[in-house]
Order: structure tokens, then C-alpha cells, then sequence
């Protein structure tokens, strides 16, 4: 096996599968994440099947589904809620598997942190990397606390904003997709049973998605606003405002928000390094490598594959180096399809009008060509 000790620098989604999959080869793991606690916030997720099939690869499927709402279909409807067509949602995970669901991020992050202290990782809060010095055959690292350690490898799993990235040499930065996204969590009305987009009004597109037996995530795409809205507080009033225009079920969420309602609103990034991830025995996964506009709803699902797949390959058969070059030639290909096809949707949400726009047709076949394995 070419690595006994791996340091993951980054505790979300990526970082945690990551963890879990090397711990239960038999890999000393530790894991640094800068929050100072982890984490348990966050709002809700679109969890599709290639992501629930590595979940269940690293054993925490099962707590997840017991409060996420599984769902295959999802219904397409016109601003004022009338339904333009109900579709059913490829497996990608198989099967066996439910195609999608919808659960709040943070029972999902919970799951993932009780597995990975279950597993014997040593996790490190409030901390990242400050240094990195590279031999042959180990990687000396010196944290921002002034603490250091000697691992076989360094993985970068700290997301967007990545300081791996740039700790390692890739000048790649992520740009704005010219969208925004407003988020919350709310209660979840009766007759919600799946994922539901509404098409056609004053903004991009709005949409919802049961989370848990009583709660969804709703959310609105809009144009950038002022980027000092951006933050996990953006006014109320600014959401009613601008969610104004849409019908149905989701303009009973929006006129039922409380008015301590927690606004999430961000804008929009994405980012794909297209060069080698890796850097002798450092490499970066996730959406430090790679992040694309929600519009598939498979970032999660990119992420958590790396994990599983790197997982694989590192504690395989080849040498560490050939090990990371199959792991890009795996995973490039596959992120490149599902950040390109996103970045078009998002195209043409943002310009309707395009000769040829055909987003059905383009979410379609990217779900259809998911199914094949990671």
C-alpha cells in the first residue's frame, strides 16, 4: 500500500468520505479543519445516486436516509404553479439505490462526523496548513497553530476558496457564473413529494425539494445583487421581494416564511483546474479542483466520488505517483461533462433565448451518462 498516513485539510462533505474510506483500509488518517467546530449548520442538499452510492461505500447511508426524503421524480411547472411535465430521474448510483434525495446538510454532515470519529481519525479543529516541504517519500507539514506532522499525503479537501490549491502551485481561481442563489430551510408543506423547479418568471428560476419529514429547502436563481448581501443573513424582505412572481407551492413557502427565517444567499462560482490535481504527494479533490453551478445538483455527488475513488487508488497496488495519475484519468473526464453541461444550463437560465437552448435534453444526458461507474 503506498500510503500509511494521509492528512486531509478540509472537513465537509469531501474531506469526510475521504477520511472514512482511507480509515476503514486500514490508513492512519488525520483530519484539519479550520471551523473550531464541526458542523452540524448548513441548509438543504440535493443528495443524487452516485452520491448516495458512495455514502453507502463508507457505511453511513443508512442514517442518512432515515431523516432524508428519497424521490424519483421530479415535476417541472410554470411561474404561476401550473405543471408542465412530471420525469422520472435517472439512477445514477444503481438501481438499488433511490435516484435522488433531499436532506438537510447538516443531518448529513453529522453522519459523516460521528463515522469518522468512530473510525479512530484524529480530527484537528481551528486549524489549517501554513507550510508544506516535500521529500521523495513524505510530506512535512507545519499548521497555522505552529504544530507539525510527517504524512505519506497531503489531500486538499477545503473546498472553493481552496488554500491547498494555492499551497501546492495551481494558480487556478474560481469566477462567478453570473447568477446567485438565495436558500432556506422551511416547513415542509403536505402535498410536497419531490423535487419541484418553476420555470418562467421574473427571475432565473425557482424551486424546492422535501429535505425531511417536515421541513424543504427552497431556493431562488437570480442575477448578482450587491455582493454585500452575500452571507447566511441576507434580508427577508429582499427574498419576498424578489421571489415575488411565483405561484403554487412555492409561493405558499415563500408567504409562510417566519420572519426569523435564516436567508442564505451567495453568489455563484465555479471552478474546474484543468491540469494535474496533483503535486508530488500532494493532491487536491473536491471543489477545490472542481465546482460547478447547482444546476444537475451533483456537486456533492463529484465530491464524494474523488473521495471514494482516491480512497481506492492510493491504497491499491501502483506506486503513489501512478496511483494519482489513474485518479485523474478517472475523474477529470467525468467532472469535466458535469461542470461544462452545468455552465451551459446556467447560459441559458441566464439568456433564454438562445437558438437551440435545449435544457431538458442536456440534464438528461448528463444523469444518463452518470450511471456508468465512477
Amino acid at each position: 500500500m503506498p500510503v500509511q498516513k494521509v492528512l486531509v485539510v478540509g472537513g465537509g462533505i469531501t474531506g469526510s468520505v475521504l477520511s472514512l474510506a482511507l480509515a476503514q483500509r486500514g490508513v492512519e488518517v488525520e483530519l484539519a479543519e479550520i471551523a473550531p467546530q464541526w458542523f452540524g449548520v448548513g441548509h438543504g442538499i440535493t443528495i443524487q445516486g452516485n452520491a448516495l452510492k458512495a455514502l453507502r461505500s463508507v457505511g453511513v447511508l443508512d442514517r442518512v436516509l432515515a431523516r432524508a426524503v428519497p424521490f424519483d421524480r421530479m415535476r417541472l411547472r410554470r411561474a404561476d404553479g401550473d405543471l408542465i411535465a412530471e420525469l422520472p430521474t435517472p439512477h445514477t448510483g444503481g438501481d438499488d439505490l433511490p435516484s435522488t434525495a433531499g436532506a438537510l446538510r447538516s443531518d448529513l454532515q453529522n453522519a459523516l462526523c460521528d463515522a469518522v470519529y468512530a473510525h479512530g481519525v484524529r480530527v484537528r479543529l481551528g486549524l489549517s496548513v501554513e507550510k508544506l516541504d516535500q521529500s521523495a517519500g513524505h510530506v512535512d507539514v507545519t499548521f497555522t497553530d505552529g504544530s507539525a506532522g510527517r504524512y505519506n499525503l497531503v489531500v486538499g479537501a477545503d473546498g472553493i476558496n481552496s488554500t491547498m490549491r494555492s499551497l501546492i502551485g495551481i494558480t487556478t481561481r474560481p469566477c462567478p457564473v453570473g447568477m446567485s442563489i438565495f436558500r432556506v430551510v422551511a416547513e415542509r408543506p403536505a402535498e410536497m413529494d419531490c423535487a419541484e423547479v418553476y420555470y418562467g418568471g421574473p427571475r432565473y428560476k425557482a424551486g424546492y425539494s422535501p429535505i425531511s419529514a417536515d421541513q424543504c429547502y427552497a431556493y431562488l436563481l437570480d442575477e448578482n445583487l450587491d455582493a454585500s448581501l452575500i452571507g447566511p443573513r441576507a434580508p427577508l424582505s429582499l427574498l419576498r421581494e424578489r421571489g415575488a412572481g411565483y405561484g403554487g407551492v412555492w409561493g405558499k413557502i415563500l408567504a409562510a416564511l417566519p420572519e426569523d427565517t435564516a436567508v442564505d444567499y451567495r453568489w455563484i462560482e465555479a471552478i474546474l483546474v484543468d491540469e494535474p490535481w496533483h503535486r508530488g504527494r500532494t493532491v487536491i479533490i473536491g471543489d477545490a479542483a472542481h465546482a460547478c453551478p447547482p444546476l444537475i445538483a451533483q456537486g456533492a455527488a463529484m465530491c464524494a466520488e474523488d473521495a471514494v475513488v482516491l480512497a481506492e487508488l492510493v491504497t491499491g497496488a501502483e506506486p503513489l505517483d501512478r496511483a494519482l495519475d489513474t485518479f485523474m484519468a478517472r475523474r477529470l473526464p467525468r467532472v469535466r461533462v458535469v461542470l461544462e453541461n452545468s455552465l451551459r444550463l446556467a447560459d441559458w437560465e441566464i439568456h433564454p433565448d438562445t437558438p437551440g437552448a435545449d435544457p431538458g435534453r442536456i440534464m438528461s444526458e448528463t444523469l444518463d451518462y452518470l450511471t456508468a461507474a465512477a
